[in-house]
């Protein structure tokens, strides 16, 4: 799960920082620090949904803004699927909506 959820972050800050023509977002980024796959470890085994809901939802709003907002197809398709994680009260519940965001941003990049 730690892989989907850094995949999530990172496709979500590379919708809103990334620039065409310069160097691409990676994972060992500084921009990645507070999203790395160590840090969804700790959350992970601790089962803290809350506060991965709560990083997620950081990269998330960024990337909505990115695509121009709920005003946009592509931001209502975004919010969507961030309103499906955020009804999840456990880590079983994660997995399915975390999947359909990490599909959706790998496909609109």
């Amino acid at each position: 799960m730690q892989l989907s959820l850094e995949a999530v972050a990172l496709f979500c800050l590379k919708l809103a920082y990334e620039e065409e023509g310069l160097s691409p977002i990676l994972r060992d980024d500084l921009v990645m620090g507070d999203y790395d796959r160590d840090v969804f470890e700790l959350l992970v085994r601790r089962g803290d949904v809350e506060t991965i809901q709560l990083k997620l939802n950081e990269c998330l709003s960024l990337a909505l803004s990115a695509l121009g907002g709920v005003d946009k197809p592509l931001g209502r398709e975004l919010q969507r699927l961030t309103a499906e994680l955020s009804h999840a009260q456990t880590m079983e519940q994660l997995d399915a909506p975390l999947l359909a965001l990490k599909g959706y941003l790998k496909d609109i990049l």
